[in-house]
Formats: C-alpha cells, sequence, structure tokens
C-alpha cells in the first residue's frame, strides 16, 4: 500500500519533487569535488620527467609531523644524509647509485637548473653532438637550450647575481619525451657540487639490478637508510618536484577548509528545499492523517519518496562533482598554488562518500520536515493546508538566539586579545551568525516585513500594497528565499574581507619598515655572498642588508596541549639594520640577533607561542632542520617582514639554493641615481625600496585566488539553490495567483506585485547579509590592524552582493511568468 502511494506520490509531484532532487544533485557534486581535491591531496602527484630511468628515486623526508600529528610540507629541499649515500651504494640489489644536485642559474634573464653530468643518467639524457664537460667553465644544454646557442659557442651564465663565462661543448638530449619543466645544462660535477650550500646530494637515484623490483629495492633502502624517503613509480615525480609535496597539502588544506561550510550550507539547503517541497504538500497530507494514515505511514512515505528522489540526485550528481574538481583544480593551478601538470586521482571513494552522506541527509531532513505534517491532528492540518503556519518553534527560536550571542561575543575577542591571534574569534563568529540566521529567518523577516511594509502599504499602488499584505502573511516562505541569499552574500563579504583587511595591513606594515633607498635583486638565482660583497663595494653604498625568506614550524604548548605553527621568516643582518630596516622593536634588540640560536619573534607570535625576552624556542626550519633558538627582541611588524628573524647567514645554510632572496641597499645623501646605474651596468635588477612586498604577499595572493575559486563554487551552488527555492516558493502560489485574476487583477499587476516582491526580498536579504558579516569584520579589523573600520574592496563588496541580487531577482521573475502561463481556470481548481 505504502509502495503504491509513493509511486503515485513521485508520479503526482514531479515538479514539487524535481526541486528537492537538484538541492541534492548540487549538494553531491559539491561535495564531489571538494573530496576528489582531499583525495588528491594525499595520492595526486605529478609524473617523473628527468628521473624516468630510475628505479627508485631517493631523498630526504619532506614532511614533518607535529607532535600533535598535524602535518607540514618542508619548503626547502631536504638533504640526502652523506652517509645514507655510502650505505645505499653497498646494497647488494643496488646495481647502480647515482647522486643529483639542482642549482638554479640564469641565462639572459631566463631561469634554468643546472645539473652535474653524471646524473643525465637518470632520465637518460645523451649527448647527440659533442662530449662531455670536463672543465670547469664548460657546459652541455639540452634539446630545448640548444635552438639559442651552437656547439663551441660562449655563453653566459649568472649564478647568485654573477655572471661567468661558459663554452658549449656538448647538446644532450633525453631519449623518449623531452623534460618539459625547465631547461636544464650540465657541468662537471665538482662545479655542481660547489655551488650547493649543502655540498652533498639533494636527491640520489638507484637502479636495481636485473630480477629485483623497485618496490623491493626501495623496501631494502628505507631497512638500511630509515631516515631517508623513497619513490617509486609514479610517486617518483614527488621526489623529483619539490612543489609537488606542496601542492599535495595544500589541495588537501584547501579541500578541508572549504569542506565544512560547503556541507554546512548544502545541508541546510537540501533540508530549507524538502521542508518548501513538503509544506507545499500540506492538503495531500492532511487527507492522509483525515482518512487514518498514522504519524508513522506519513514519515514512511516521506522517507521512501525522498530516498528514491534523493537516491537518483545522488547519482546524478556524481559526474558533474568530478567535473568541478577538474574545474577548480585548472583554477588553483591558474593561481600558481598547484602545478599545472598536477594529476588529480579520481578514485570511488569521494563519489561514495558524497552520495552515502548526501542521502543520509536528506534522509534526516526528511524526518524532520515530515515532524509537523505527521504528528498534528487532522483538523490542524486541513486549517494549516491553506496558510503558512505562522509560529517558528520554540526550539529552534532558542538555538538560533544563543548561536546569534555567541556569535557577536565572538566577534568581540580583538577588544580584549590583541593581535592576529585574536582572529580567530571573529572568523569562527561568521559561521556561528550564518547559522543563527539560518534558524531565525523567519522571525527576522517577519519583523522586517513589518517595518517595511507599513510605506509600501500606503504608495497608492495597488501592486505594492499586494506585495506588503503577501509578503506579512507568508514570512516563512519568503524567508525561504531570503535566507540562502543572505548567507551567500554574508559568507562572501567575510571571504573577501578577511583577505583585504590582512593585505591592507601587511602592504602598510611592509612599505613603513623599509627605510632603504633601494631593493636589489640577482634576477631568478638569487644573492650569493659574493654578489652582495660587489654591491658593498658599489661607490655611493652606505649600508647593504641582504635578506632571504622561508618557513619555520614552532613547538609549543597551548593550554597545556603540545601545538605547532607554522610562520614565515626572514634571515637579516643585523649590523645594516640602521639605515635600511625597522621592524617595530617593542622589547630588545635586534643586535642581539647573532647566530642560529638566537632569534627576534613578531608580538604576534610572540604572544601565540607564550614566549617571552629570554626564552627558548624550538622550530623546524625548512628543510627539516630543528633549532633551539633564545628570544632577544620582539617587534610589531610582523605582518610585513615575518613572524621570527634570524641572521642571514644561519638561515641561508638551510634553504635550498643557499642565496638571498634580494638586498636592501642605503645610499650616501644624493647618490642613489647613481648607484642604481653601477648597479643596473654590474647586472643587478634595482628596483626602488617601495617595489619591496610584504612577507608572504605571494602566498597570500595565491591563497587569495583560491578562496575566491572556492567561494565562487560556493556562491554558484548557492545561487543554484536560491533560483530552485525561487521556482519551488512562486509554484505553490498558481491558485493564488488565478483567484487574483479572477476578482478583477491583470496579469501585469499581479508581476508587479511579484517585483515589489522580489525587490523586497533582494533587499532584506543584501541587509542581512551585510549584517552577518559587519561584526566579524569589524573584530578582524580591530585584531590585525587595530581600527574599526575595515578595509575592504568596495567593487568586491559590491560584486558579491549585486550578483547574488540580481540573480533574485531574475529567477522570481521567470518563475512568475512560468506559472501564469496557464489560465486562471485551469488553476483555480487544480488540487493545490
Amino acid at each position: 500500500m505504502v509502495n503504491a502511494l509513493v509511486r503515485a506520490g513521485i508520479r503526482q509531484n514531479r515538479g514539487t519533487l524535481i526541486g528537492m532532487l537538484v538541492a541534492v544533485l548540487t549538494a553531491t557534486m559539491l561535495a564531489t569535488g571538494l573530496g576528489v581535491l582531499i583525495e588528491s591531496g594525499a595520492r595526486g602527484g605529478l609524473d617523473p620527467e628527468r628521473y624516468a630511468a630510475a628505479d627508485v628515486i631517493v631523498g630526504g623526508t619532506q614532511t614533518f609531523v607535529s607532535p600533535e600529528d598535524a602535518s607540514y610540507a618542508l619548503p626547502e629541499r631536504v638533504p640526502v644524509p652523506a652517509d645514507a649515500l655510502d650505505a645505499i651504494r653497498v646494497l647488494p640489489d643496488a646495481a647502480a647509485v647515482v647522486a643529483d644536485t639542482t642549482v638554479p642559474l640564469s641565462w639572459g634573464g631566463t631561469a634554468i637548473e643546472a645539473h652535474g653530468w653524471s646524473a643525465a643518467t637518470l632520465t637518460p639524457y645523451s649527448i647527440t653532438e659533442g662530449r662531455a664537460p670536463r672543465a670547469a667553465d664548460e657546459v652541455v644544454v639540452d634539446g630545448i637550450l640548444a635552438a639559442r646557442t651552437e656547439l663551441g659557442a660562449t655563453i653566459t651564465l649568472g649564478h647568485g647575481g654573477i655572471d661567468a663565462e661558459y663554452r658549449v661543448v656538448g647538446i644532450a638530449a633525453a631519449d623518449g619525451d623531452q623534460p618539459s619543466r625547465a631547461a636544464h645544462v650540465f657541468v662537471t660535477d665538482a662545479t655542481a657540487s660547489a655551488w650547493m650550500p649543502h655540498g652533498g646530494a639533494t636527491v640520489v637515484g638507484v637502479f636495481a639490478r636485473d630480477g629485483v623490483s623497485p618496490s623491493e629495492l626501495a623496501r631494502e633502502i628505507h631497512a638500511q637508510v630509515p631516515e631517508v624517503a623513497t619513490y617509486t613509480g609514479r610517486d617518483r615525480g614527488a621526489g623529483e618536484f619539490l612543489d609537488a609535496g606542496a601542492a599535495r597539502a595544500t589541495l588537501v588544506a584547501i579541500g578541508s577548509s572549504f569542506a565544512g561550510t560547503a556541507i554546512l550550507i548544502a545541508l541546510f539547503v537540501v533540508t530549507s528545499t524538502l521542508s518548501l517541497s513538503i509544506q507545499r504538500r500540506r492538503r495531500e497530507f492532511a487527507l492522509l492523517r483525515a482518512i487514518g494514515a498514522t504519524p508513522l505511514q506519513i514519515h514512511r512515505l516521506v522517507a521512501q519518496e525522498v530516498l528514491i528522489v534523493a537516491g537518483v540526485g545522488a547519482i546524478l550528481g556524481v559526474i558533474p562533482g568530478l567535473l568541478l574538481a577538474a574545474v577548480m583544480r585548472f583554477g588553483f593551478a591558474q593561481a600558481g598554488v598547484i602545478p599545472s601538470d598536477f594529476a588529480l586521482t579520481f578514485g570511488p571513494i569521494p563519489p561514495l562518500i558524497a552520495v552515502v552522506a548526501m542521502v543520509a541527509a536528506s534522509q534526516l531532513a526528511a524526518a524532520v520536515a515530515a515532524r509537523r505534517s505527521a504528528r498534528i491532528s487532522p483538523i490542524e492540518a486541513l486549517q494549516e493546508a491553506s496558510t503558512t503556519p505562522a509560529r517558528v518553534g520554540r526550539a529552534r527560536t532558542i538555538v538560533g538566539v544563543v548561536l546569534g550571542v555567541l556569535g557577536l561575543a565572538a566577534s568581540a575577542v580583538p577588544l580584549v586579545v590583541p593581535g592576529t591571534i585574536a582572529i580567530a574569534g571573529p572568523v569562527a563568529a561568521a559561521l556561528l551568525l550564518i547559522v543563527a540566521v539560518g534558524l531565525l529567518g523567519p522571525r527576522l523577516v517577519r519583523i522586517a516585513i513589518a517595518v517595511l511594509g507599513a510605506p509600501l502599504r500606503h504608495l497608492g499602488s495597488a501592486s505594492a500594497f499586494l506585495a506588503a499584505t503577501n509578503a506579512r502573511s507568508n514570512s516563512r516562505r519568503l524567508a525561504a528565499a531570503i535566507v540562502p541569499l543572505a548567507l551567500g552574500i554574508g559568507l562572501g563579504l567575510v571571504q573577501v574581507g578577511t583577505q583585504s583587511i590582512v593585505a591592507a595591513e601587511a602592504t602598510a606594515q611592509s612599505r613603513a619598515g623599509v627605510t632603504a633607498d633601494l631593493m636589489v635583486t640577482g634576477g631568478p638565482s638569487g644573492l650569493s655572498d659574493a654578489a652582495v660583497g660587489t654591491i658593498v663595494r658599489t661607490p655611493g653604498v652606505e649600508a647593504v642588508n641582504p635578506v632571504v625568506v622561508s618557513q619555520i614550524i614552532v613547538s609549543f604548548v597551548q593550554l597545556g596541549d603540545p601545538t605547532s605553527e607554522q610562520y614565515p621568516i626572514q634571515g637579516i643582518d643585523p649590523a645594516a639594520l640602521g639605515t635600511t630596516m625597522d621592524l617595530g622593536v617593542v622589547s630588545g634588540t635586534l643586535d642581539d640577533v647573532t647566530d642560529d640560536h638566537t632569534i627576534a619573534l613578531s608580538s604576534d607570535a610572540a604572544l601565540a607561542t607564550g614566549a617571552q625576552l629570554g626564552d627558548s624556542v624550538t622550530g623546524h626550519l625548512g628543510d627539516g632542520a630543528v633549532i633551539t633558538a633564545t628570544v632577544v627582541a620582539t617587534y610589531t611588524r610582523g605582518l610585513g617582514f615575518g613572524d621570527v628573524t634570524m641572521t642571514n647567514a644561519a638561515l641561508r645554510a638551510h634553504t635550498t639554493s643557499g642565496l638571498s632572496d634580494y638586498a636592501l641597499v642605503s645610499t650616501e645623501s644624493g647618490m642613489s641615481a647613481s648607484v642604481q646605474e653601477s648597479l643596473g651596468a654590474a647586472g643587478f635588477t634595482v628596483l626602488d625600496h617601495r617595489a619591496l612586498r610584504a612577507a608572504g604577499d605571494g602566498a597570500r595572493e595565491a591563497n587569495s585566488l583560491v578562496n575566491l575559486i572556492a567561494l565562487a563554487v560556493i556562491l554558484g551552488y548557492i545561487a543554484i539553490a536560491v533560483v530552485n527555492t525561487l521556482v519551488l516558493a512562486t509554484g505553490e502560489r498558481r491558485r493564488e495567483f488565478a483567484l487574483m485574476q479572477f476578482v478583477g487583477s491583470t496579469r501585469r499587476q499581479v508581476r508587479a506585485m511579484m517585483r515589489i516582491e522580489s525587490l523586497v526580498a533582494v533587499v532584506l536579504a543584501a541587509v542581512l547579509g551585510v549584517l552577518v558579516a559587519a561584526a566579524p569584520l569589524v573584530g578582524i579589523s580591530v585584531g590585525i590592524s587595530g581600527q574599526p573600520l575595515p578595509k575592504i574592496s568596495l567593487i568586491e563588496s559590491a560584486a558579491i552582493v549585486g550578483s547574488l541580487s540580481i540573480i533574485g531577482v531574475i529567477a522570481l521573475a521567470l518563475a512568475t511568468r512560468g506559472v501564469m502561463r496557464s489560465a486562471p481556470l485551469t488553476e483555480i481548481g487544480s488540487r493545490q
């Protein structure tokens, strides 16, 4: 009997159930796309290029696992221990062991990579013209660079800002596919080793003897040298390309950070759509109750209908979800946060989890949505079949009020806790306020309509009067359209506003803290000690401060539990700070930063770690090296220059290239132009000091683009949900529109009434969205810059509010036209 009713219910309510199918389909699409990103972060990667011929690639462990089991991708290349190379060479199953070093060079302003000639066997490269290099000034170029030169020619290559001439003695091509990620030159092994800051190899390629599989050899190597990482098969790309590990961590972070928000919104949309769908069928359920149906039978009927429809929608959402993941991957690659050739992993687990989660969520939503229709008496159900239930449940109201109060309280955290650590409160507040608005939406809309309704009713327009009256009597139906719009606007404003506030303050700190006249770089390869010496000896130069930037993972105890945090770190020359850089020191002195056992912290980092002057801080540098240093100073401009500062020499020893990133140069009075001309003639790139970007600016811009891409996906989903909801809500009013026309209203007047209603809806949604975002953004601004007025992009904010508002107006107008296509006589006798 129930199965027959289920089939009949689906058949008779196709229009209503299509709305739910669309909601589940798009929710599954979103969950699948984010799930693919997370899985790709765990198992995706890059195909090997230069190391394609080696059976096993051995490198340092590029991941740091903190005491609290958080995983961090190390940004600098971890060298292979010298004794590890000897231990691998004596393994019985290793037929050949080849060490490799990668050195950044520049040729005419183009970044290229240099290697020792012995590493050519890893692809393998082979000489097609000429011979291998034998002297320190000889070089072999690959097939890509061969087009720029010829055998026997002399070319100028730069390392660390110092140019030298090399004679091309050979041209090498790879058997099979030519490596395309970078152009390569080969020098003698001794020359390549001399360029490396660590001396030894950074990567080792191992060839297995006949009959031994790569996986067996990898296990043997790891058993012999457990402190190294081994890579086989496609995973060799992770050993070859340092950015592969960072890309994996980035995808996991992106997928995880947005998954919570996206799934929360998806569940809200599915529940809201299902509630609206069941609300449209009040008369049907009332009649079933009147003829003896029990509450359990109503629940079973709804649950089975939803299971069928949601199951179909979830399955249909899988393929678009996989396509969405590919689109997001392309966007992230364009933003520069993952390599353009990073391949996603399309496994069955993310789609399966998404389908199961959305079907389960729809069942839970069905139980909640059908609760009132199943429990109230048949007489009350028949009464409510003609009107929208006026009141929101007490429990829902209480939870909404509590969450709203908590959200406002969390927004005020920066008023009592200083620094960037306090912005965690407002960020959490935004989510709390969004949920609160979702719960209190009908009540808030009813109050707002009561305020706006009076002016509308006194405009002297019949359409305005009808719009105000309908909005007030059906506030819950209007709230179903307003709340998703408001949530999208609020979420978008918080995301965009937070990025703008942080970027503006970082730029302000950087510009205020640079007191040098010039910024000098050595091109793509950085600045060596020799290059810095050349700059120092340039006439008119007063002081030179070489700067290297990297990352450090600081471990500390917070609230009794071990925790870790990754911070930007800079290496500077404290002796040159006086006329080149002002970090805003508030305690101690940077003169005491003398070696790798002394550091300075920003005020924010000191507050987060609980470190004070004289305390010891333990951290892992970019190559995984452990340092324990004493805090000798604290400063305020951490966003502009990095949260940790140590000496240039100490930090450079733990970077991949061992070079400085740039140098800040102060000049004698009136000599700036002369110095700039001299350094330019010497081959350096010289810029005005205002060209210096704040620490982490590149990462912030990339993260900003990533957030915008993910935000666009979520807002796109919200837009689909809004259109879906408006179509459902408007479809419920067929008989209402028909009755209005029977009593004398023209089609034009009905459409005018709906236009006014749509304007009321988008205005209320915009106001609610701005209010949701206002308190968190003010709190974030106070925490970051100390200013209560947030520095946000008006153009981006207007684009978010305007685009969603326009979507709402257009959707309601099209839905109204679609409903009014039928003749009034046909609709007045409809079953609704």
